[in-house]
């Protein structure tokens, strides 16, 4: 089981893995684009930060675009001195309507494996 986990875990922490999914739409309530423009950053992240999405491009965890939407990236100092990317979707989950939950109620299952169980 080690074998498998250390399979799995990268010794790099800024790699990131790609989780195989089919792509999924979004629906969004409005007709109108979502744009906002991006934030000012200290001239000591702008280095940092082309970094960082050159390494997410390498990895195909992004690729450039020429949409009309836009989110902002934020850059985060780490305790470490490094940089975290961080994306402001806030902008964008306002007009994201509300999903079900994927998780079932744990309370809820709970009672009827008890019910079950009883009979």
């Amino acid at each position: 089981m080690t074998d498998q986990l250390s399979q799995r875990l990268s010794e790099n922490p800024s790699a990131v893995s790609l989780l195989k999914v089919e792509e999924q739409q979004v629906p969004i309530a409005t007709s109108s684009i979502v744009h906002r423009r991006q934030y000012r950053t200290t001239q000591d992240a702008v280095i940092p930060i082309h970094k960082i999405i050159r390494e997410l491009e390498s990895q195909g965890v992004v690729s450039k675009t020429h949409s009309p939407f836009n989110s902002p990236i934020w850059p985060v100092r780490k305790s470490d001195r490094g940089w975290r990317l961080t994306v402001d979707y806030r902008a964008l989950n306002e007009v994201t309507p509300p999903l079900s939950a994927a998780v079932p109620d744990m309370l809820e299952l709970q009672y009827e494996l008890e019910s079950k169980a009883a009979k």
